[in-house]
């Protein structure tokens, strides 16, 4: 990846399509306007999403920054596992991985952890428990340096864990009535339900409405494994193999691959 070209915007521009679904350019605007966001359902640095993380990182820096901190309640061996899978996709792109070890908040709030995200073309937070994500990452040095990247023109992608965590409030998926935890509140105006299809599969529609929000500013969004939504904040478009789905107490709206979708404030 060439790292000389301009920070970009978030917006994607349509310029061909694969099948049913399109191939993004997100190199089209040179600004310092923020980047792109990637909120995927479940594949974080497998072969399937190679191509999606590549076009996040086209035209930006090849430094691809990678935190496994949702892993870090599973243990040291599933930490590792990720950062293993992290660098074996940097590998598949050509580009630079850079671990972030962050597994408290005393990390989280370490200058020099934080300093490794300068530079960033993409920073990558991926699955695990987005509660924990959530409180170890909000209100950090760390979390501001990913901000003021991204703000930059860096992109970030969330998977699972990592996509919930973005919005402002963490639903608990196993038990819903139970509520939830506050979000890193990147995305206030969305909550994000990943592995939507295995997740709809196993649970009726009557408790999925436990997760729905009582304020109408609010979108709720499922999104299935091997799936993502990419550009934000306020505009998407569905990418991958399966469908995203905006939810309602009224129901569900199924929106395919190729789908733009928009999240009002």
């Amino acid at each position: 990846m060439n790292a000389a070209r301009g920070q970009l915007v978030g917006r994607p521009t349509f310029i061909h399509t694969v099948g049913c679904g399109y191939v993004l350019d997100f190199t089209m605007t040179s600004a310092r306007q923020p980047g792109p966001l990637a909120l995927v359902g479940s594949g974080e640095y497998l072969p399937q999403m190679t191509e999606l993380e590549g076009e996040l990182l086209s035209g930006r820096p090849s430094r691809y920054v990678q935190l496994a901190t949702a892993a870090v309640p599973d243990g040291p061996a599933v930490v590792d596992r990720w950062h293993r899978l992290g660098v074996a996709q940097a590998e598949r792109l050509g580009v630079e991985a850079v671990i972030l070890s962050v597994g408290d908040r005393d990390d989280a709030n370490d200058p020099g952890v934080a300093a490794q995200v300068a530079g960033a073309g993409l920073i990558y937070l991926s699955g695990g428990h987005p509660g924990f994500l959530a409180e170890t990452l909000r209100d950090t040095a760390v979390w501001s340096a990913i901000e003021e990247a991204w703000r930059a023109g860096a992109a970030i992608a969330g998977c699972s864990a990592g996509a919930m965590a973005l919005t402002s409030w963490v639903p608990s998926l196993r038990h819903p009535r139970e509520g939830g935890t506050p979000g890193i509140g990147l995305l206030p105006h969305l909550r994000v339900i990943p592995h939507f299809d295995a997740f709809a599969a196993r649970v009726p529609d009557l408790i999925t409405r436990f997760l729905l929000p009582h304020e109408t500013s609010v979108t709720v969004l499922g999104i299935d494994e091997d799936t993502a939504l990419v550009g934000g904040p306020y505009e998407w478009t569905v990418r991958g193999r399966q469908s995203a789905w905006r939810l309602t107490h009224a129901g569900r709206e199924e929106l395919v691959s190729g789908s733009l979708v928009r999240t009002p404030s």
